[in-house]
């Protein structure tokens, strides 16, 4: 496995030594260990600093039967590999003087192999099946979050801190402060923000970030995750990824901005094709679109995640792309050169990124290895469309439940080239098992809509 690495946004490569010198001169006094389980969860370890040199030579120990998803107790036994160019000081855990710092790692078996098991060692494997082709995938998340109130037991409530819409400002927009420091917060570790402003629905909010490979987006996702709930929490809210909170409002989304590279060159822009659109970008419109079902368990992980996929609240559901179509599933933006992208409107917040983008890579390179052709981009607004019209321009949809989508991805050869067997394996089990749990629950609704009427 070629050693693809976090690409830091100061442009760095940091040594160890570079390590121990920011380790001295800020007064840390632990190091974090951070990785993600199948379900994308930020989890971690503390070490004190004075174990740099054990931590910096793959030595510090992970039991990974404790870890859902990983090993059986029999092969528990599993190493954290650091990621030196991904160390970062963690601004809000400044305490008494003393402060800590992070360390993403991938996970790796006791005989010295990436674990098949690890969404990071995962990701990187599709990454040298794309090398091969002579592709790089880079990846422009827009990941949509709420900031919700909690009551005098400091337990989380549903109630929005805000009643503002898209782009307002103060004093409606009653998020303004927790985002700025959002935002100074990231930019203190290496981010480089684009924008910040709140969303249509009640107390919802949009960071954005600088694209970059998929390996470092999917770094930053979930280091972002971490700092919005982290900053939310020193202002007394809760910040959530759930896609679909609250009923009759919009859900959040997380917009993924895609282009492939080839010799330094955007391999999307044709200046001579038809919409400026080369046959790679539009193969990988064709492999998206032919493969987006079979991976959207993956793009949207929970039952919730159906509850946003509906019509009627800016969530893409039809199969479709455009080059200005919001409605559409794939979206072609405006800019050519090197700016030329596809955006991907279904996936949201909740999923693992590792995972996410891994899929979306592998669905673009069957496009492009097999010659996918893309139907032709649909211009209408298709949400305004009857069924028998769809059906005539043969629009198909996303799968409704998650436990359709779970199906679909069981049986799809693309997602199993994606995710390995064990990955494939242990997703299927846990997501049966969630849709199960959600399945057999009496709701509010189900009390409400029968108990007096039966």
């Amino acid at each position: 496995m070629s050693e693809f690495t976090y690409k830091r946004m100061d442009g760095r490569d940091l040594s160890a030594d570079d390590i121990k010198r920011i380790i001295k001169e800020r007064n840390i006094r632990f190091i974090k260990l951070q990785f993600v389980d199948i379900n994308g969860q930020v989890k971690n370890i503390s070490i004190p600093a004075s174990h740099i040199d054990k931590i910096l030579a793959n030595e510090i120990m992970l039991d990974g039967s404790s870890i859902k998803g990983f090993r059986s107790i029999e092969t528990s036994d599993m190493f954290f590999y650091p990621d030196k160019n991904t160390f970062e000081i963690l601004p809000w855990r400044d305490i008494e003087g003393y402060e800590s710092a992070r360390i993403i790692c991938d996970i790796y078996n006791a005989d010295g192999t990436p674990f098949e098991g690890c969404p990071r060692c995962n990701l990187k494997r599709l990454m040298n099946e794309a090398k091969k082709l002579g592709f790089t995938m880079n990846m422009g998340p827009e990941a949509e979050f709420f900031l919700f109130s909690k009551d005098e037991n400091g337990n989380i409530t549903t109630s929005t801190m805000d009643n503002a819409g898209y782009y307002d400002i103060g004093p409606e927009d009653l998020g303004e402060d927790v985002r700025s420091d959002i935002v100074n917060t990231l930019q203190e570790m290496n981010f480089d923000i684009e924008a910040s402003h709140h969303e249509v629905a009640d107390g919802q909010h949009e960071v954005d970030f600088k694209y970059a490979d998929i390996l470092t987006t999917a770094d930053n996702v979930a280091t972002f995750k971490v700092v919005v709930k982290a900053i939310a929490a020193l202002h007394e809210l809760h910040a959530t990824f759930m896609p679909k909170p609250i009923f009759g409002i919009n859900g959040s989304g997380m917009h993924c901005n895609i282009s492939l590279f080839k010799d330094g060159k955007n391999a999307f822009y044709d200046e001579n094709a038809e919409y400026q659109l080369s046959d790679t970008a539009k193969y990988a419109i064709g492999g998206l679109l032919k493969h987006i079902k079979s991976i959207t368990a993956i793009l949207n992980p929970t039952v919730n995640s159906y509850k946003r996929l509906v019509p009627g609240y800016e969530a893409p559901v039809y199969l479709a792309w455009s080059l200005a179509n919001r409605s559409a599933l794939l979206r072609v933006p405006a800019k050519r050169g090197v700016a030329t992208r596809v955006e991907l409107r279904s996936p949201d917040p909740s999923c693992n990124p590792y995972l996410a983008f891994a899929t979306i890579l592998e669905a673009c390179l069957d496009g492009i290895r097999n010659k996918i052709e893309p139907p032709a981009p649909v211009d209408s607004n298709i949400y305004k469309l009857t069924s028998k019209e769809r059906k005539r321009q043969k629009i198909d949809s996303l799968p409704g439940t998650l436990i359709d989508a779970v199906e679909l991805l069981d049986k799809s050869l693309v997602a199993n080239a994606a995710l390995g067997q064990h990955i494939m394996t242990e997703f299927v089990t846990a997501k049966e098992k969630e849709w199960d749990d959600y399945r057999t629950c009496v709701t509010q609704w189900e009390i409400n809509k029968y108990l007096a009427r039966y």
